[in-house]
């Protein structure tokens, strides 16, 4: 429960060094300590089945977690000869404390947890540190002297004046100024033996100073230097013009032993200005079972002065912190009572108690009470000499109720509920949460809420109220009545929530829609009482150059249908001719809107926006040109383009047209494609990628247009068509399956082998029946079958020849299995054949 109680399996912090009388501290920043400071031995602590491997000094094994733990009993079973685990010893826990390890058991088979005995006893060393590190920093002011950023803290002040009090001793330097009729400085360490030489030729002699004040050194100084400077005193020479003024210069070092329950306990090297509290700080202040209560500072083998280190950290009073002077002793004694406060506290800690302290002492100590704190009634669990036990202190009991060692005073929190709280929401000025003490009815409520809305639905007031049991009620009342005064007003309780609906809550939000031929095309626009026709196109923008004012249409809900007639109407529409100009006038359209209705301006039928199209290549004048009329053709555009130029081969002309596709249409388009690939077994289709806004070329036959313009071969043109007509080409292109793809020069009596063997011939992958041209303008011509001959396309200028690659699919062990036999069978078959027909003969 307490750090007391951990801390007691190691208590000694300075460890015997073998063979000699002299003490070692574990930390390296401790300076040796001498024979005269105290020395602990701590006894060698065997593992927990009592035999086998032995533990470093000072470790306490009950301490250890528990995969440590359960390892070294394995070790020492299997050393014993007995089963793994078994242990002449128990685990003991004192009442209160907890192995913060006791979640995480080693599984003895996890191949992850450290065999090696050293890496176990390393293990066993940095866990039991951290545990009883966690258990310091729960003492009071354990924080305050080991923290390293305050380590300049309680350094003495060494640029202070001469303290008058400050005790001479062997190796301070003093400055001694003589001012007045005479002017001298004298500056003079003091001697081992204690004394100052006044130089210069004075004759004065050794002066004994050690062990004086300040004040008392300055007398003894006056009365010697008097025989030399007469003016240091009245005398028969005159009066007093003489004065005399000593300082200190370089101060001494005095060494100072810390011994008792310190952390760092050892002989310390000081400033002579420093005061107990520095050494207490150097040496870490107590331990694990220290007190913070009674450090004593003895010198001389007497007991000088007794600290109790709460007045300095409470209240900041540094009551009998005296000067150190050399080979002082400062002795930490252990503590008498420890007491731990936790909960709804200003300071969570462990405390130390001196004998007959009170809790309203140790609320002192803890900061007093928290703002969300219980305060009328503690709970204190006490160790009595067999058990443990609650007591419950109240609130007047706090300043008699004597502390004990090892008391846990736990402090509570308050109900997390309210004791007067009411709640109005919903149509009110003013919702929130009010005080029941002023607002016992509720008519008074409503009065304090600053009254209702307007749209208050005052017919039905919901109160939801909690019972006494924390069941949940709902209360109905009529608040039209309690206003009148015709129903009894009705008395709140704490924690009632009075609900106030709004009426626009009890009914659905109703809006008007605008669609079609408007500036701003609005689904939703909220409806409002009065609200005509021309006011929704209004909010929505206004009417398009496009729209067919007369055609305008209101489509309404009908509300009134036969369900059970066929025929029943379902809507009504409206047909309106509005006026562009919306502005308010007498013979303005009155027609009122319903909720819900839909508006629809339809577009004009006679409107039509200027459209343009494109021609590219061998005309005289390429660009945009427009197109006048809804029959306008190829041939048109080229007139309008000034012509073919002399170069243009029009064989290889082009209409390139931007096609939209649908979503629909994208997901068709590429299931035909997928479809198609999976059933080809002998060649690979190599799909483009499907988009939904692209360029298709269009196979025109531009020589036959020109010879005969309007003919069923001179195609319309639609909006954004691209004519493109090539320079007269003189190559042709070879790709796919041949030997060495490249271009060559068009021949005129050359055909489709001829080319196909300037690239090398086929390759053997070659699909030759599959092989096709794709000519300038776009069309393509496939080879063709004629018995057993392949019938190759022809070949013209700019064309592109392209040889397919044959797809090999591995054959499965059904199809292998299948060709054997069907082999086999072919091969009997054809064995018994000649069998028969060589009996025959």
């Amino acid at each position: 429960m307490l750090l007391a109680v951990a801390g007691s399996a190691v208590r000694g912090q300075v460890i015997q060094s073998p063979g000699t009388g002299a003490t070692t501290s574990p930390s390296s920043s401790v300076p040796t300590t001498t024979g005269n400071s105290r020395a602990t031995a701590t006894p060698t602590t065997q593992n927990p089945a009592g035999r086998g491997t032995a533990l470093p000094q000072g470790t306490n094994a009950n301490n250890l977690p528990a995969n440590i733990q359960q390892q070294i009993q394995q070790r020492a079973g299997q050393a014993a000869g007995q089963p793994a685990g078994t242990s002449g010893r128990e685990n003991s826990q004192l009442p209160g404390q907890s192995n913060p390890n006791a979640a995480d058991a080693a599984n003895p088979n996890d191949p992850n947890q450290p065999t090696d005995p050293n890496a176990v006893e390393t293990t066993a060393k940095s866990e039991e540190e951290r545990v009883r590190e966690e258990g310091r920093r729960k003492v009071f002011g354990y924080a305050l002297f080991n923290d390293p950023t305050m380590a300049k803290t309680f350094q003495p002040n060494l640029n202070v004046a001469t303290p008058r009090n400050y005790i001479i001793g062997p190796g301070d330097e003093l400055n001694i100024h003589l001012f007045g009729y005479t002017e001298a400085n004298f500056t003079q360490k003091v001697s081992p033996e204690g004394y100052v030489y006044i130089a210069g030729g004075t004759g004065i002699g050794p002066v004994q100073l050690s062990g004086l004040s300040i004040e008392q050194a300055k007398a003894r100084l006056v009365g010697r230097m008097a025989a030399k400077f007469a003016g240091l005193r009245n005398s028969q020479y005159g009066p007093q013009n003489t004065y005399l003024e000593l300082s200190l210069g370089e101060i001494r070092s005095i060494r100072v032993t810390v011994t008792g329950e310190a952390m760092r306990p050892g002989t310390y090297t000081l400033s002579s200005l420093s005061t107990a509290m520095n050494a207490i700080y150097q040496a870490g202040g107590p331990n694990d079972i220290g007190s913070y209560r009674k450090v004593l500072l003895i010198r001389n083998s007497r007991v000088v002065a007794t600290l109790d280190l709460y007045d300095y950290l409470l209240n900041g009073i540094q009551r009998n912190d005296l000067r150190l002077q050399d080979n002082d002793n400062i002795r930490f004694t252990t503590f008498l009572e420890r007491v731990e406060v936790a909960g709804t506290v200003k300071r969570n800690n462990i405390f130390e108690m001196l004998a007959g302290e009170t809790l309203d002492r140790l609320l002192f100590y803890a900061g007093d009470f928290a703002a969300n704190a219980y305060k009328s009634r503690l709970k204190v669990r006490r160790v009595t000499d067999r058990e443990l036990k609650v007591i419950d202190v109240t609130a007047p009991e706090f300043k008699t109720f004597v502390m004990q060692d090892g008391d846990l005073v736990t402090v509570e929190a308050i109900l997390d509920r309210f004791e007067n709280k009411i709640t109005i929401e919903g149509a009110v000025y003013r919702p929130g949460e009010y005080s029941l003490d002023n607002n016992k009815t509720l008519k008074k409520l409503i009065t304090t809420a600053e009254g209702l809305k307007g749209d208050a639905f005052t017919g039905r007031v919901t109160i939801v109220r909690t019972r006494e049991d924390l069941a949940i009620e709902s209360i109905a009342v009529n608040l039209d009545n309690i206003l009148a005064g015709t129903e009894a007003d009705i008395p709140l309780q704490r924690e009632d929530q009075v609900i106030i609906t709004s009426r626009f809550d009890l009914a659905e939000p109703a809006s008007v829609s605008v669609k079609g031929e408007v500036n701003k095309p609005l689904e939703v626009i909220p409806y409002m009482a009065n609200m005509t026709l021309n006011d929704a196109l209004l909010r929505s923008g206004g009417l398009k150059e496009s729209a067919a004012a007369s055609q305008v249409e209101v489509v309404r809900r009908k509300r009134d249908a036969d369900p059970t007639s066929r025929t029943a109407q379902i809507a009504e529409v409206f047909h309106f001719n509005v006026d562009r100009d919306l502005s308010l006038r007498v013979d303005d359209n009155k027609f009122l809107l319903a909720p819900f209705d839909e508006i629809t301006v339809r577009r004009s039928p006679n409107y039509l926006v200027q459209t343009f199209a494109g021609i590219e290549g061998e005309v005289m004048i390429p660009g945009l040109y427009p197109i006048k009329s809804k029959d306008q053709k190829v041939s048109d555009l080229i007139k309008m383009a000034g012509g073919l130029s002399p170069f243009a081969y029009v064989e290889g002309a082009t209409l390139l047209r931007a096609v939209t596709l649908s979503e629909d249409e994208l997901l068709r388009k590429k299931a035909v494609i997928d479809e198609v690939a999976d059933n080809t077994g002998k060649t690979i289709v190599e799909a483009e990628v499907v988009t939904p806004n692209k360029l298709e070329s269009i196979d025109i036959n531009l020589k036959k247009i020109m010879e005969r313009p309007g003919s069923a071969e001179d195609i319309l043109v639609q909006e954004n068509d691209i004519l493109r007509i090539p320079k007269l080409l003189e190559t042709v292109r070879i790709q796919g399956e041949v030997q060495l793809p490249k271009t060559v020069k068009y021949r005129t009596g050359q055909n489709f082998q001829d080319y196909i063997g300037e690239a090398g011939g086929f390759t053997t992958k070659s699909q030759r029946r599959r092989a096709f041209v794709v000519y300038a303008n776009g069309s393509v011509d496939r080879t063709r079958k004629f018995m057993f001959f392949n019938v190759y396309p022809r070949v013209e200028p700019g064309a592109e020849v392209i040889v397919p690659r044959r797809a090999t699919n591995p054959l499965t062990a059904q199809q292998i299995l299948s060709s054997t036999v069907g082999i086999a069978s072919s091969l009997l078959t054809l064995i018994t054949t000649i069998i028969l027909i060589t009996r025959v003969k």
